[in-house]
């Protein structure tokens, strides 16, 4: 095979194409999970017209369903077996019902019942839900399969993250403006969000195909696919909570997810009622004032994605994390500063923000493929799909708890749906103080409690190479 097919090599590089439709495959997960992280708690209040905690609680329900169908999926991809290996099966079968079921997310039923509502919205979300965790954990768990390098895992998620941002960027600066063009043109806002889903599942097929096509898996000798599928489901996941790097991996992305999510979510509601003061139609850079906001944001953080690729090989993964997260709690405290009116004063702070929001994406995802040696080292067992599998339920339970705190939040402080075709509205000052302590201190609180848990996180480069070592030298005795 050849290297863009095969970028598996025994030193662990991979060929340039190779990282570049691996990381096109973060533009299918990332456009559509841009769209939820930033509108969806405001298309559910604003466009559905369901009570702000009616909605959180809609919200929840997709968490208890992540807890079930993400491990039970992870567990799937490691003992599946067909001729085109373990991952790859679900990417192709998956891929169109995954762009499908984005649609039914942004449908706003006609019903009129509030219950009726929630009941709708939770079962939306649970249907794409579970075409997302199809897709998404058997993606990702290719990641610790591609290559075992320690940095090469970081120069693989740097390129993944490249497409990340700029789906987050394209996603984040064309909705709104898809939306404000349909309003423009006299159809309504559930039509626009119709349009800016069906865009975006539509184009979210062609690189998970494409991944299917280019890439292969690595091969396993019959002692570890006999060793995984005859190992209990209850003995995976008690192995995998053992697996001591792999409960600080977690928490730094539990942490870091959490906050990303709650200020993308939070971040609409303060740009429009507080730094526009009510005005619907607010621009700034001749776009909408939110797209002009996250442009800013993504942009930069696809700059500076070299900066920190650099410095992670500089130092460590975590020292680089640390310094990241450090720097945007310092901005996040900033925003709480910002004054109704102050339109370049939160341009700049986009700018300064998108430093971090960089190493925020990047550096968790290539922190958590090392613990896959550390638990193979432990058990003699590969179980990136259950591994995976968890991670990718953490990073859905963060984007929904997200969006439950949020709305809930809002309730809790009288927030108030404008009425349809409204350009202009005002919320109360005790709602206005809530939205804005969510997305400042509260936002500063949980990066801090990231930083605090990759200061103890106990992989660095040098142990890992001497785990890959003791592997190399296990598998030479074999």
């Amino acid at each position: 095979m050849t290297a863009a097919t095969h970028p598996q090599s025994k030193s662990g590089k991979i060929s340039f194409w190779a990282k570049l439709v691996f990381g096109s495959g973060d533009w299918s997960t990332s456009s559509a999970g841009t769209l939820r992280q930033i509108f969806y708690a405001i298309f559910l209040t604003d466009v559905v017209g369901l009570e702000p905690r009616l909605a959180s609680l809609a919200a929840l329900a997709g968490i208890i369903w992540d807890a079930i169908n993400d491990p039970l999926v992870g567990m799937l991809s490691d003992r599946i077996q067909t001729r085109w290996g373990r991952r790859r099966p679900f990417l192709l079968f998956g891929a169109i019902p995954y762009g499908l079921s984005f649609l039914i997310l942004w449908w706003a039923p006609p019903w009129e019942s509030q219950i009726a509502l929630a009941v709708t919205v939770s079962l939306a979300f649970m249907l794409s839900d579970t075409f997302q965790t199809l897709i998404g954990v058997p993606l990702y768990a290719l990641t610790p399969e591609i290559t075992p390098d320690y940095d090469e895992r970081t120069s693989l998620t740097t390129y993944r993250m490249f497409f990340n941002l700029f789906a987050s960027l394209a996603t984040a600066v064309a909705a709104p403006a898809i939306v404000d063009s349909a309003l423009a043109s006299g159809a309504t806002q559930q039509q626009g969000y119709l349009i800016v889903s069906a865009l975006f599942g539509g184009l979210a097929v062609i690189p998970l195909l494409l991944i299917f096509f280019v890439v292969r898996e690595r091969v396993r000798s019959e002692e570890e696919i006999e060793r995984e599928q005859k190992t209990p489901f209850s003995e995976t996941l008690r192995t995998a909570w053992a697996n001591i790097p792999f409960r600080f991996a977690t928490a730094i992305y539990m942490l870091n997810w959490i906050t990303f999510d709650l200020v993308a979510l939070a971040l609409p509601f303060f740009l429009t009622y507080w730094v526009a003061s009510g005005d619907l139609l607010e621009k700034a850079l001749g776009l909408p004032l939110e797209s002009a906001v996250f442009a800013l944001l993504l942009v930069t953080s696809v700059v500076v994605l070299p900066f920190w690729l650099w410095l992670s090989k500089r130092f460590n993964k975590h020292i680089a994390y640390i310094i990241g997260m450090s720097f945007w709690a310092g901005v996040q405290l900033l925003i709480f500063t910002i004054q109704p009116g102050q339109i370049t004063y939160i341009l700049v702070l986009s700018v300064l923000a998108g430093i971090s929001v960089s190493v925020a994406h990047v550096l968790p995802d290539a922190i958590f493929p090392d613990v896959i040696e550390w638990g193979e080292l432990r058990t003699r067992r590969r179980q990136e799909g259950i591994y995976y599998g968890v991670k990718n339920f953490i990073r859905k339970l963060t984007g929904a708890l997200a969006i439950f705190i949020a709305l809930q939040v809002l309730g809790w402080f009288g927030y108030q749906t404008p009425p349809e075709g409204a350009t202009f509205f005002t919320q109360s000052d005790v709602t206005l103080t809530a939205i804005r302590v969510m997305i400042g201190p509260f936002g500063a609180v949980l990066l801090f409690s990231a930083v605090i848990m990759a200061w103890f996180y106990p992989l660095t480069r040098e142990r890992h190479a001497r785990i890959r070592n003791l592997l190399e030298q296990r598998q030479g005795r074999a």
